[in-house]
C-alpha cells in the first residue's frame, strides 16, 4: 500500500476516534438467544434482532439437520443456473399465499434484495419520494437507480403524498420501511398505500423488522394491500430477524417477479441462498400458524420493559415494537452509558451516526420474546445505574452534581 494512501487512511481513523465514532468488532460465542457470552462473561443479550427467540429453536435445528443429507450446505451457484432447490420454490410459494401476493423471489439478504430491486424496478426519468429516516440499503437503492429523488419528513404520509404530486409526468415510485429499525416505530402503511396509489405510484415497503412480528399472526406488514386491479405494491420481508434464519424475498405481481428475475442484478448475478436456509422459514412460518404464543410473549415483555423504564423516567423512544431506542444525543455519553450498562451484565450497543442522524445517538435495546421478566429488570436497573453514574439521568441530575 502507498505511504500517501496509508496516511490518509491513518488520518481518516483518527478524525474517526476524535469524534467518538470508531465502530469496534466483537466476536460472541454460543447460539443467538437471551444471552450471550462475550469477553469470556456470559450477559444478557439485548442486541439481536432475533425477536422471537426462533435463531436457535429447537425445531429449526431439527428441521436443518434433517435437510442436510440431502441437500447439502452450499447452494452451489446462482438460482438461475443449478442454485435453485425445491425449497426454494416451496418458500416463495408459501410466502405468496400467506401475503396475499403473486409470487415471491428470493435473495441472499435484504440489502442485496434492496440494492437490487430498486434499480432495477426505477430509471432515470422516474421519481423516488422515500422517508428521511430509511435503511441505508434503500438509500443505496434509491441512489442507484439514478431516478430523481427526495427524502420527506419521516412518518408523514401527506408530505409523502405532496412529493409525489411534485413529479409531475414521471412515473413516482414511494419508498418506506415499515418497522424502522433504528427508532422502532411503525410507518402509516395504509395511509402511505392510499397516497401511492391516489397518484399512480409503485409503493415499496421494506417489511424487514415487521416480518413475523406486525398484526394478529405477524404479517400485517408483508400483506398485499389490494384494488380492483389485484395487488397493488411490492413488500421486501427478510427471514434473518424474527424468522431466526437468514436471506430475503421479495413480494408482488407475477409480472413484476418475473421482470426482477430478468432486470435484478443481485438476484441474476448471486449465489442463491443455501437451501437448509429456506427449510429453516419453512419450519418457523409453520410454528408461527400453529402458535401464537410467542407473538404474545413478546407483546407482554415490550409492555414490561416500556413500564418499568418509564417508571424511572428513561429516555424512551416512541416504539411499541422490540426495537426499544433509549434516546442520549451525545456520542461519548452514549459509548460510556453503553459501557457501564455492559460493566453490569447486559449487553447492549450504542448506536451513533453516520447509523442515526446527528445529535440522536441512543442504545438500540431490542426485546426479544426470549426475554424473562428477570432479564428486562436487570437491564432497566442496570439502565438506571449507567444514567445515574454517568451523571445522565433526567431525574437525578442534581443528585449526581
Amino acid at each position: 500500500m502507498p505511504l500517501a494512501y496509508r496516511q490518509r487512511l491513518g488520518e481518516a481513523l483518527r478524525a474517526i476516534d476524535r469524534a467518538h465514532l470508531r465502530r469496534w468488532r466483537e466476536a460472541r460465542a454460543g447460539a443467538q438467544g437471551a444471552t450471550c457470552l462475550a469477553d469470556g462473561r456470559t450477559l444478557r443479550n439485548f442486541t439481536s434482532n432475533d425477536y422471537l427467540g426462533l435463531a436457535a429453536h429447537p425445531r429449526l435445528a431439527a428441521r436443518v439437520a434433517a435437510e442436510l443429507p440431502a441437500q447439502g450446505f452450499g447452494s452451489g451457484a446462482s438460482a438461475l443456473l443449478s442454485g435453485r432447490s425445491s425449497l426454494h420454490a416451496e418458500l416463495e410459494r408459501r410466502l405468496a399465499q400467506l401475503t396475499g401476493h403473486d409470487d415471491a423471489l428470493l435473495f441472499s439478504s435484504g440489502y442485496l434484495a434492496n440494492t437490487g430491486c430498486l434499480p432495477a424496478l426505477a430509471a432515470r426519468g422516474d421519481f423516488i419520494a422515500h422517508d428521511r429516516l430509511n435503511h441505508a440499503s434503500l438509500i443505496d437503492g434509491v441512489l442507484a437507480s439514478g431516478a430523481a429523488h427526495r427524502r420527506y419528513a419521516h412518518g408523514d404520509a401527506a408530505a409523502a403524498a405532496a412529493a409525489i404530486a411534485a413529479s409531475a409526468e414521471r412515473q413516482a415510485f414511494l419508498v418506506t420501511e415499515s418497522v424502522f429499525s433504528m427508532d422502532g416505530d411503525v410507518a402509516p402503511l395504509d395511509a402511505l398505500a392510499h397516497a401511492a396509489h391516489r397518484a399512480g405510484a409503485v409503493f415499496y415497503v421494506d417489511d424487514a423488522h415487521g416480518c413475523g412480528i406486525l398484526g394478529a399472526d405477524g404479517f400485517a406488514g408483508a400483506r398485499a394491500r389490494t384494488t380492483d386491479e389485484g395487488p397493488e405494491h411490492v413488500v421486501m420481508v427478510t427471514f434473518g430477524k424474527a424468522l431466526g434464519s437468514s436471506g430475503a424475498a421479495v413480494l408482488g405481481s407475477a409480472e413484476l417477479v418475473d421482470y426482477l428475475v430478468q432486470r435484478a442484478r443481485t438476484y441474476v448475478y448471486d449465489t442463491a441462498l443455501p437451501a437448509v436456509c429456506a427449510a429453516a422459514v419453512l419450519e418457523a412460518l409453520d410454528m408461527l400458524a400453529e402458535d401464537t404464543s410467542l407473538l404474545s410473549r413478546l407483546r407482554t415483555n415490550i409492555a414490561h420493559f416500556r413500564a418499568a423504564a418509564a417508571g424511572l423516567s428513561l429516555p424512551l423512544g416512541a416504539s411499541s415494537t422490540p426495537v426499544q431506542p433509549i434516546m442520549i444525543g451525545d456520542d461519548a455519553r452514549a459509548l460510556a452509558i453503553a459501557a457501564a450498562v455492559r460493566e453490569a451484565g447486559c449487553y447492549v450497543r450504542a448506536i451513533r451516526p453516520p447509523t442515526v442522524p446527528r445529535g440522536t445517538a441512543r442504545l438500540r435495546i431490542v426485546i426479544s420474546a426470549a426475554h424473562g421478566p428477570a432479564d428486562i429488570d436487570a437491564l432497566v436497573d442496570a439502565l438506571d445505574q449507567a444514567f445515574t453514574a454517568t451523571g445522565s439521568h433526567p431525574c437525578r441530575q442534581d443528585d449526581h452534581a
